[in-house]
Order: structure tokens, then sequence, then C-alpha cells
């Protein structure tokens, strides 16, 4: 377990039909696991679930943040996508930072272009009205003209485009271990630094 700060962190986690959920599963275990951490709002769109049962094998919306995590967590919030009335749809509810992971395509649209039809998309609008830290982890190649527009409008609405490309220079020889060196870099981003994350040490003279 990681050492407590002063001030804990509520972090939404959003997870979309975009290819990555091993991604989003170690987010999931990497914030259940930090102290730093009070409250995990979890919400998996529709079409995430049939990622989660090709990629994951994990199949039904029923308890599938337990199932990822591989038990129960007192810490956490699961949210149905359609449940506009959740804490954090208000801006008057403290999230600390947002994190889309994987973002499709079809979301990042959405976000970029104020289209609020579902407690993801207002979640992370709340986010850029009220200025807290939302990370889109997009997930898609080639990119078109209309994905770079909408990153762009995203970025300068106050959002952070954080791809999912993974790191190579710390020769990762799994793909958990190139998830998690991703995750660590991610939660670096929001301040929550891990304990044993890989930085690269260049060579000094």
């Amino acid at each position: 377990m990681h050492g407590t700060e002063s001030t804990p962190r509520n972090i939404t986690l959003a997870v979309t039909g975009a290819s990555g959920s091993l991604y989003a599963a170690e987010m999931l275990r990497s914030l259940a696991a930090d102290d730093r951490v009070s409250r995990i709002h979890f919400v998996a769109s529709e079409n995430s679930l049939r990622v989660f049962a090709e990629e994951l094998n994990l199949s039904g919306r029923n308890n599938l943040a337990e199932k990822l995590l591989g038990s129960p967590c007192a810490k956490l919030r699961v949210h149905a996508p359609s449940d506009i009335g959740a804490s954090i749809a208000s801006g008057s509810y403290p999230v600390s930072a947002m994190l889309v992971l994987p973002c499709s395509m079809g979301t990042l649209a959405s976000i970029a272009n104020g289209l609020a039809s579902n407690l993801i998309h207002r979640a992370a609008d709340v986010c850029l009205k009220e200025r807290h830290p939302l990370v889109l982890c997009v997930r898609e190649t080639p990119f078109n003209r209309i994905h770079l527009r909408n990153m762009q409008l995203a970025a300068d609405a106050g959002a952070t485009i954080f791809p999912t490309i993974p790191t190579l220079y710390n020769q990762p020889q799994t793909t958990p271990q190139m998830a998690q060196q991703f995750v660590h870099r991610v939660l670096a981003h929001i301040g929550l630094a891990q304990p044993g994350a890989y930085q690269w040490q260049a060579d000094e003279d």
C-alpha cells in the first residue's frame, strides 16, 4: 500500500468501447491500492462491456469492477452510464481528476463538442467547466482529420490528450508490464506518482 497524503483524492475512471481493457483493469487496481485515493467512481459504457468480454473474457455489467479487482473494494462506487443524476454529474461534487481509459473516438467527439448524452460525457463536461484535470487516453490508429480536430478542441477546452502508447525504453517483457508502465505515467501526470515506477535515467558525464 502506498503512503497517504493530507488531501484524499476522489478519482473518476471511465471506460469506453475502445480496445484496451487491460489498461483499464490495471488503472483500477492501481487506484484501489493507493491510500491517497479515498473514492473511485467507476463508469463503464455499454460498448465497453463487449470489449471486456472479448479481451478479458469478462461478461456482463454485474460486479464488473470487482471482477477486475479480484475482490470487493470499500472505496469503489459504480455508476451506470445512464445515471445522469450521479454525484460526479454535478459541479458541486469534489472530484480531483477524471480519467477516460481507454477513450473511444466517439466519446472524444462528444466531450470535445459538449454533447453530454450519458454520464461519462456529462462528468467530463463538469471537469472541464470546473477546471478539474481530465485525461483522455485515446485509442485509435491512424487518426483521421476529424479525430485530430476533436483532440484539438478537447485540449483547447482544458483536457489532456494522453494516447495509449506504451513505452519501450523500460524494456517490457509482457503486455501487462506495458500496461502498468502506461498507467504509472498517467497517474504521475495527475500527481499520484507510483512507488517503483520506471523513470528514464539519462547517462551523465
